[in-house]
């Protein structure tokens, strides 16, 4: 059976995909034959569930067109992690944890015999545990390989990182600290990475905190809104990185929102001048909270430089909080930030230990 690398994370939403999509591209570039797939299946909020067989996650389809794996390169998920499913197989079947790694076992020998099996293990250290389908015990049923992608805040993030030391002993790899302020990157990397490697922790990468991977579309924030749209329907693909709330006056908005990125702009119905000096700045959609209609004028000149209007029925303050909760927490699948991923991967990680580790240190990278 080829060799098996397991990516997972010590918590949801860590930037395991973007390492997967870095990750995978490299292997290629090394005449690596690979096959990806994430064992117990996984929904973000809101999602319809799966039909047909096999079951694919949503991860998995888009890292494969991604990457260009053809279809005999996906391995189908043995689990959907849904908490419908969850109570119905904790109130019949319980937890039998050799049933799921035997089935996948005999899948990956009748199916998996050269190169490198790529697998993203679930969200945290723990999760899937119902399934067997575990982070440690996927390493210890397919004698894994780990890396773990894991936000850093501060030195208290180490903590854990020594948890999944413990439960994954020498299977652990190394770590990828990633959302990393900016200005911290060269610091972790020249006085922390040194301190983690002495406690058994590699320190693979650390990459910097990117808004554009926080992103969340106008489409996604639209229908965790339930919104209306009012215009710009073909626009609704566009990213947000940030969030404003129009609730000052005219002048200071405008000089305040000047100062802004790919905004999502929140503000009452009524307030025309702020919504109006939303417009012309750098702003992905403009929410309108609260009772009353957009006067036409705003919508005219919403659709001449084609920002959406989304109409919400919420307050303001609840409009906020959905929208505060999608950053960084929306699947990686849109091509912009798949491509900045992989650079991104590229520039702040080395995988050379790794590669020597799994046997494919001496194929030649290609570009």
């Amino acid at each position: 059976m080829a060799p098996t690398l397991l990516i997972g994370s010590c918590e949801p939403f860590s930037g395991k995909s973007a390492v997967v999509l870095g990750l995978g591209r490299q292997m290629l570039r090394r005449g690596v034959h690979l096959r990806f797939g994430k064992p117990l299946a996984t929904l973000v909020p809101g999602e319809p569930l799966p039909t047909g067989e096999p079951l694919l996650d949503a991860d998995v389809r888009f890292v494969g067109s991604t990457l260009g794996l053809a279809d005999t390169q996906l391995i189908p998920s043995l689990h959907l992690q849904d908490p419908g499913l969850v109570e119905q197989r904790l109130l019949t079947a319980g937890r039998e944890s050799a049933e799921a790694l035997a089935d996948l076992r005999q899948h990956l020998a009748l199916h998996g015999g050269e190169g490198l099996t790529l697998l993203e293990a679930a969200g945290s250290l723990h999760e899937g545990l119902l399934y067997g389908l575990s982070l440690p015990e996927l390493a210890t049923g397919l004698q894994a390989t780990v890396l773990l992608v894991h936000l850093w805040i501060d030195s208290c993030s180490i903590d854990p990182l020594l948890a999944a030391r413990e439960a994954l002993g020498d299977r652990l790899a190394g770590v990828v600290l990633n959302a990393v302020d900016p200005d911290g990157v060269e610091p972790l990397r020249r006085q922390v990475a040194p301190a983690l490697e002495r406690l058994g922790i590699p320190v693979a990468g650390v990459m910097p905190r990117s808004p554009l991977l926080r992103s969340v579309t106008v489409e996604e924030l639209a229908r965790r809104l339930q919104a209306q749209v009012l215009c710009c329907r073909d626009r609704l693909d566009l990213l947000v990185e940030t969030l404003s709330i129009g609730a000052m006056n005219v002048n200071s908005a405008m000089e305040f929102f000047r100062r802004r990125r790919n905004m999502a702009v929140v503000t009452g119905a009524d307030r025309t001048d702020i919504q109006l000096a939303a417009l012309e700045a750098s702003t992905q959609c403009l929410i309108l909270t609260g009772a009353g209609e957009p006067l036409p004028q705003l919508v005219t000149r919403a659709e001449e430089l084609e920002v959406p209007l989304l109409k919400v029925d919420h307050d303001t303050l609840t409009t906020v909080e959905v929208i505060e909760q999608a950053f960084g927490h929306v699947r990686l699948h849109e091509a912009v930030k798949a491509t900045y991923a992989m650079r991104l991967v590229e520039d702040h990680c080395d995988f050379s230990s790794l590669f020597q580790r799994l046997g494919v240190a001496d194929a030649a990278p290609t570009r």
